[in-house]
C-alpha cells in the first residue's frame, strides 16, 4: 500500500524535491526548510479542500482531470497564489497594478508599512469575509441535506430535518454575515465582501447544477458507476473547483507572508509544493475509490470547512494563528477516517456473522 502511494505521487515527490533543491540554490539551508516548511503547511491547511475536489473530480472526464492536473496547477499558482492577492491589493488600496506589482516582487516584513505583504494583511476582513461566506455556505448546504448515511448522527440527523426549510442555508449565511461585521472594526468592507462571496457562491453554484450530472442517469448506470461530465458541464465543475481552491487558498497565502515575504519562496512552497500535492492528493483520493471506501471521510471535510468558516468570521475580531487552522481541519479529517474504519469492521463482522 504505501510503494502504490508513493508511486501514485511520484511526479508531485520529485518537483517538490526540486522546488526545495531551487530554494537551496536560490538562498542555502535556510531558504530550503522555509520553502519545505510552506509546502507543508500547505497541504495540511488544503487536505479538506482536496476532499472536497475528489467529491466533484469523479464525475469529470479523465480528459477533464488531466486538465484539472494540468492547467488547474498553472491556474493555482499563478492565478491564485500571485494575480489573485495582488488583484486584492489593487482593489483594497487603490494602488496603480504596476506599482503593487512592484511591490510584490519587492522584498520586506509583512509587518512593515508600504509593503505588499503589508497592505495582504491589510485586506485581511475582506478576504474572511468572502472566503468565509463561500466555504460556509458549501457546508450548510451539505449538512442541511437530508442523506442515507450520516457520521455525527446526533447533530446532523436534527440539521437535515430543520434543513428542509427553502433557502435556510443563506439565512444562517446572512446572519453570520451581521455578526462578522458587527465584531469587525471595518463593518461596510465586510458587508460588501461577504455578499460578494455569497453571490459568487450563489453563481457558481447555480452553473454546477444547471450542467451537473443527471441523477436519473447517474442512478441508471448502476451504485459502481458514475456519470461523467464532458463539455460545458466538465467546464463550470472546472470553474467551481478553482473557486472554492481560491477559498482556501487565500488563508495560506496571508499566513506565508507571515513566514517570508520573498514572492518566489512562497510560489515555490505555496503554490509548486502546496497546489501540487493538493491535487495529486485529489486525483488520488478518486483513483482508488476512497470517498466509498472512507464513507465519513466527506462528512469530516465538509465539517473541516465548517471550522474554517467560523474561524475565518471569528478572525475579524480576534487573531488565529496558523496552526489552530490547520490542526482543526486534521483532526476532523482523521477522525472521520478512523469512524469509517471503526464502520467497515462492523460491517464486515455482521456479513460474517449473518453468513
Amino acid at each position: 500500500m504505501f510503494k502504490s502511494i508513493i508511486a501514485h505521487h511520484k511526479w508531485a515527490l520529485i518537483i517538490s524535491a526540486v522546488a526545495v533543491a531551487v530554494g537551496y540554490f536560490y538562498g542555502g539551508p535556510q531558504v530550503a526548510g522555509l520553502v519545505a516548511i510552506l509546502g507543508v503547511m500547505e497541504v495540511s491547511l488544503s487536505f479538506d479542500n482536496a476532499v472536497i475536489n475528489a467529491r466533484i473530480l469523479k464525475h469529470m472526464s479523465d480528459a477533464w482531470q488531466k486538465i484539472f492536473l494540468t492547467w488547474g496547477l498553472l491556474i493555482a499558482v499563478v492565478g491564485m497564489r500571485f494575480i489573485l492577492p495582488m488583484l486584492l491589493v489593487v482593489v483594497t488600496t487603490g494602488l496603480n497594478p504596476a506599482k503593487v506589482l512592484e511591490l510584490a516582487l519587492a522584498k520586506g516584513s509583512a509587518e512593515e508599512h508600504g509593503t505588499f505583504g503589508y497592505y495582504l494583511t491589510e485586506a485581511h476582513p475582506q478576504i474572511a469575509a468572502f472566503g468565509g461566506m463561500f466555504l460556509l455556505l458549501l457546508f450548510l448546504d451539505y449538512i442541511f441535506e437530508e442523506r442515507e448515511i450520516q457520521w455525527l448522527t446526533w447533530l446532523e440527523k436534527p440539521l437535515s430535518k430543520i434543513g428542509r426549510l427553502n433557502a435556510l442555508s443563506y439565512a444562517v449565511a446572512g446572519i453570520a454575515l451581521i455578526i462578522g461585521a458587527k465584531i469587525s472594526e471595518h463593518p461596510a468592507q465586510v458587508l460588501i465582501a461577504g455578499i460578494v462571496g455569497i453571490v459568487t457562491y450563489i453563481l457558481v453554484n447555480g452553473l454546477g447544477d444547471l450542467f451537473g450530472p443527471d441523477e436519473d442517469a447517474e442512478e441508471s448506470t448502476g451504485p459502481n458507476e458514475v456519470t461523467k461530465l464532458v463539455g460545458k458541464a466538465a467546464f463550470f465543475s472546472f470553474l467551481y473547483l478553482e473557486v472554492i481552491d481560491s477559498s482556501f487558498s487565500f488563508d495560506g497565502v496571508i499566513g506565508a507572508f507571515a513566514i517570508t515575504s520573498d514572492p518566489l519562496i512562497i510560489a515555490l512552497g505555496l503554490g509548486i509544493i502546496g497546489a501540487l500535492f493538493v491535487r495529486s492528493i485529489t486525483v488520488h483520493l478518486v483513483k482508488a475509490g476512497t470517498l466509498d471506501s472512507y464513507v465519513y471521510l466527506e462528512h469530516g471535510a465538509h465539517w473541516a470547512i465548517g471550522a474554517l468558516a467560523a474561524l475565518l468570521i471569528l478572525s475579524l475580531k480576534v487573531e488565529i494563528p496558523e496552526a489552530v487552522t490547520g490542526l482543526t481541519g486534521v483532526v476532523l479529517i482523521v477522525a472521520a477516517v478512523i469512524s469509517s474504519v471503526a464502520r467497515n469492521k462492523r460491517e464486515a463482522k455482521a456479513g460474517i456473522t449473518a453468513s
